[in-house]
């Protein structure tokens, strides 16, 4: 029997939609693969949201066929899912596999209800940044499949096609070009929007945790010390006591509104703006983003995917389940035609209809460039000390007081 909760609605839009692709369903692994394994009895629950679930049952028909197991799919709000799985898990009501965030990780390790998985040959099919993602003290503990981040967006009517590839280069062109503003960032107004700015910021090389030869994120806050002071001074260059390209007057509503009026050449946003960015009818490119300290700009990548319960009475049928079946190309064409996301899956992300689409190639170059946003439980005591500095310094206080205090705030809270 499926249960049936409230879906939540899907992520990307406009230009992101695969258009015209005929429905795929996943086959069973090829003859030439190791024979399906025999989990006759065995019932694997697994969960997910409403858009992703046609997807996810095309594979699981194959897996059902060509194994003798049963897979239930459990239909669930998406912002229920990682509570409802740390409190389930350990009293055997949860699921075998659940889809989820990679955000999700450092809670669900702390929590002990989730397992490894052995991702095999798939892992070289996958996107570096989304394995990474999922990796967490040198181990991986799920199955990614899907990107999200954010890239320049220039709106080509104003400032034509070249792409620029540094801070300057691209205020230059716009003021060439003659733009009321050479761009909009947001910066959520008084609140601060550190993610946004992050691809400048890691520019300077200051990257606020660093990561170790695992691609795991240690505790050791990566964002003190000379490159992070050179970001700070950087920003309050720009910011409203400098040359005021950086204004905490802009919020996401107000940097969409700006650009799609025409009265600014370039952004810095992610898909899911594409709709409000061109909906005055702007023309846009999207490229990845441009160095302000001299290093490649490296933005948060956010990461989709599936995660094994610690508690599975099933782990092996549930693992050959994830590596198997949903990692074939027929299952990730068709969880992107489900819920169209920038593909980890790096056969997918080759796909005429997907690759051609310039606007989809643009995110996926700045993906490519980028690390995936820090998982672990200490990333909470980050964002609003680190938001409140960069506003403070936007602002006109001394860069390099308010950003020394801040990362010594930051190391206090994390211990």
């Amino acid at each position: 029997m499926r249960k049936m909760g409230i879906g939540v609605a899907a992520l990307a839009a406009g230009s992101l939609l695969l258009a015209g692709c005929a429905s795929s369903t996943p086959t069973a692994p090829a003859e030439s693969e190791a024979a399906p394994i025999d989990a006759s009895g065995v019932t694997l629950t697994v969960w997910t949201d409403e858009n992703r679930e046609p997807a996810i049952e095309a594979a699981a028909a194959a897996f059902e066929e060509e194994t003798g197991a049963t897979v239930e799919l459990v239909q669930k709000n998406f912002e229920d899912i990682r509570t409802d799985f740390i409190n389930q898990v350990p009293t055997g009501e949860g699921p075998d596999i659940t889809i989820g965030a990679h955000d999700f990780l450092g809670a669900f390790v702390s929590a002990g209800v989730v397992d490894t998985v052995d991702l095999g040959e798939a892992a070289d099919k996958l996107e570096q940044v989304a394995v990474d993602a999922f990796s967490y003290d040198g181990q991986v503990y799920g199955f990614p499949y899907a990107l999200e981040s954010i890239a320049l967006i220039q709106n080509t009517d104003l400032v034509g096609e070249d792409v620029p590839t540094t801070w300057d280069e691209m205020i230059a062109q716009a003021e060439e070009a003659g733009a009321e503003r050479p761009l909009v960032i947001n910066t959520a107004g008084q609140t601060g929007d550190a993610y946004t700015m992050y691809g400048f910021q890691t520019s300077f090389g200051a990257p606020v945790f660093v990561q170790d030869d695992s691609g795991s994120y240690t505790t050791e806050v990566g964002m003190s010390g000379d490159a992070g002071t050179a970001f700070a001074t950087w920003l309050g260059e720009k910011g409203e006591k400098g040359t005021g390209n950086i204004s905490t007057t802009i919020d996401y509503d107000t940097n969409n509104e700006l650009f799609a009026a025409g009265k600014a050449g370039f952004t810095i946003q992610g898909p899911w703006a594409v709709e409000a960015l061109t909906a005055q009818g702007a023309n846009i490119k999207v490229s990845p983003i441009p160095s302000a300290g001299g290093e490649t700009a490296a933005p948060f990548v956010g990461v989709q995917g599936f995660y094994l319960s610690s508690q599975s009475e099933n782990a092996l049928v549930a693992q050959e389940f994830l590596v198997n079946y949903l990692a074939t190309d027929e299952a990730q064409k068709a969880l992107y035609e489900a819920d169209p996301r920038l593909p980890a899956w790096k056969t997918l992300a080759e796909d005429p209809a997907i690759a051609e689409d310039p606007i989809v190639a643009g995110f996926l170059a700045s993906a490519a460039n980028g690390v995936p946003q820090p998982s672990i439980p200490e990333m909470g005591s980050v964002w609003d000390l680190w938001n409140a500095a960069q506003v403070q310094i936007i602002k006109g206080a001394d860069p390099e007081a308010t950003w020394t205090k801040m990362v010594s705030d930051v190391e206090a809270a994390i211990g």
